[in-house]
């Protein structure tokens, strides 16, 4: 039975995570707000519970969920090969609106969907997503909405869409909260180099260009403008590049094996 708590009171808060954090522990799902959008949540070591998130937002396995984790010492646990560019990153911008797409821990025993070996991975800048993550430890989160439908911005908006396929549904009033700006997180590349940014959001070009002057925009473009391919051309004498592999999804880089990104409206 779904159960929905009003989290702007104390009491209601204390029991909503207390039963979000049972429901997970059972593999089901439950809804909370984050710092962009409201989120769709499972237990990311639970196959059952991410295909339980996938059929209630009516995704298949190609689009595989991200990850939010509750602390930065978590993203050594699930991922591997962690580049020092990303981790300059996660520590300038986490909590907060940017996702990082890494290489996943080969020994993790768990099924998010065809990640191609990678996982996405962010904290969120939310009080109660944050009090629930440390309950429940790494969530797999996407947007709490049907797919190509317009993404939740409170828990009634997300239980219009997605009614009993949830569990619990924590409401925390508007999320962006009022006068902010309703922008999904930013998506960085971690798993090529330069790293590259896959989904312009929260989190500008600027801004990461600041900690990582490097980092190439979502057309490959380097920092000074220069082109891309022009940039990337071969000595006469080098051996050609090999050829990138077809993308799909527009915004999953150009790269092989290619690594899993959010749907555009995710968390």
């Amino acid at each position: 039975m779904t159960t929905s708590y009003d989290c702007t009171a104390a009491e209601q808060r204390a029991a909503g995570l207390e039963h979000a954090q049972r429901a997970i522990r059972e593999s089901k799902c439950v809804v909370f707000p984050t710092d962009t959008v409201y989120g769709i949540a499972a237990d990311a070591f639970s196959p059952l519970a991410v295909t339980l998130l996938l059929a209630s937002k009516g995704r298949s396995r190609k689009m595989p969920p991200p990850v939010l984790i509750p602390r930065l010492n978590a993203l050594d646990g699930l991922a591997t090969d962690v580049p020092a560019e990303a981790r300059r990153l996660a520590e300038a911008f986490w909590p907060g609106g940017l996702t990082l797409i890494l290489h996943a821990q080969p020994s993790l025993d768990w099924d998010l969907g065809e990640t191609k070996g990678t996982v996405a991975l962010r904290i969120p800048a939310d009080e109660i997503a944050q009090d629930l993550l440390t309950l429940t430890g790494p969530l797999a989160v996407s947007s709490a909405n049907r797919t190509g439908q317009a993404a939740a911005q409170t828990a009634a908006d997300a239980e219009a869409q997605l009614a009993e396929s949830v569990e619990v549904y924590l409401e925390g009033g508007p999320r962006p909260t009022e006068g902010a700006e309703a922008l999904a997180s930013t998506i960085v590349d971690a798993t090529v180099q330069p790293l590259r940014v896959v989904r312009q959001g929260a989190i500008s070009l600027e801004r990461l260009r600041g900690v990582v002057p490097d980092l190439l925009d979502v057309d490959g473009n380097p920092a000074d403008g220069e082109d891309a391919a022009e940039a990337a051309e071969p000595e006469a004498d080098a051996a050609p590049a090999e050829p990138a592999a077809d993308a799909a999804e527009s915004d999953v880089p150009e790269s092989s094996p290619r690594p899993a990104a959010p749907e555009p409206g995710s968390a």
